[in-house]
């Protein structure tokens, strides 16, 4: 057995998605040396039929955590929210578990190897929303006299999920870790505590979002290791880079212009890129030009499985 697990989880409407994430990796000859194991959390019989000879191991996605029906809706995607918490569970006897959300291809294996790498002596390798690239990453309401009410998305989701004050306010002002790209070894300590968060989070918030809240509190509250990766490990603002025409890649937008490592397609504001395929984005380049471009992965779509 290989020592790392790639996984990913996808239900029927992100399987092209998935598909770009599994032909990301497998276009890279580092491939060979993990296994790529998916969740399956609503996919069709012809969908899995068509991934099984692409990945090594799927398996059905399941409720590890109990939760009431009425916040599901039918909604079976949101397993992801549970499910990766418990991902030696699902496929043991891997060393490393390096989770990569559907709706994210890779672009450099640097990337990879760095979060590889980051999760060595029990460490949580991840990154953050917060860049010099993407802005601002607090808002405030202003109210008079210079005063102003700070707006803090790891605050309000662990007060909504039903966490104490004094440990929202330990992860307010911290910078929000993205769970959409994490990896973490077999016996890391991090999984036990993850999953006594999130059952906390699940009772009294919304499950989306749920799984991420319990991973920065776990982080941040429960004083857990972490190495904290570069966002472009794990880029997430996609109308905010440049491309470098001389090696054909995307990249920051800032000096040194490092090259992506992988294209998360995550938000609403990338909603467009998500579910059109043939949607070109404006991206100035390197030398000042300006080219139109898919920031989805290239590979051609079965129509079957759209």
């Amino acid at each position: 057995m290989k020592d790392v697990c790639l996984v990913s989880m996808s239900d029927a409407k992100y399987f092209n998605l998935l598909m770009e994430l599994v032909d990301s990796a497998s276009s890279f000859k580092e491939r060979k040396d993990l296994s790529i194991c998916i969740l399956d959390a609503g996919l069709t019989e012809s969908q899995t039929n068509f991934l099984k000879p692409k990945v090594d191991i799927i398996k059905k996605a399941e409720w590890d955590i109990k939760v009431p029906s009425y916040k599901v809706m039918g909604k079976e995607w949101l397993k992801s929210q549970v499910s990766r918490a418990f991902l030696p569970e699902y496929f043991p006897g891997f060393k490393k578990y390096l989770w990569i959300d559907a709706d994210a291809w890779i672009n450099s294996w640097e990337a990879i190897k760095l979060y590889l790498k980051g999760s060595d002596e029990n460490k949580l390798a991840i990154s953050t929303t917060a860049d010099r690239s993407y802005g601002r990453v607090l808002r405030a309401e202003w109210l008079f006299m210079g005063f102003a009410k700070i707006k803090s998305q790891n605050y309000k989701h662990a007060k909504s999920s039903g966490f104490s004050e004094k440990i929202a306010r330990k992860v307010a002002l911290m910078p929000h870790l993205n769970v959409g790209v994490f990896c973490l070894n077999n016996n890391a300590p991090h999984w036990e505590t993850w999953q006594k968060n999130l059952k906390i989070a699940l009772k009294s918030g919304k499950i989306f979002g749920s799984e991420q809240i319990a991973l920065n509190i776990t982080i941040y509250s429960d004083n857990l290791k972490a190495e904290i990766l570069p966002s472009y490990c794990n880029w997430v603002l996609l109308d905010n880079l440049k491309f470098d025409l001389s090696k054909n890649t995307f990249v920051e937008p800032y000096l040194p212009n490092h090259e992506i490592g992988i294209m998360h397609l995550a938000g609403k504001h990338n909603n467009k890129i998500r579910f059109d395929k043939e949607y070109l984005t404006e991206i100035p380049t390197l030398n000042g030009d300006i080219v139109k471009k898919s920031l989805r992965y290239k590979r051609k779509i079965d129509k079957n499985y759209q």
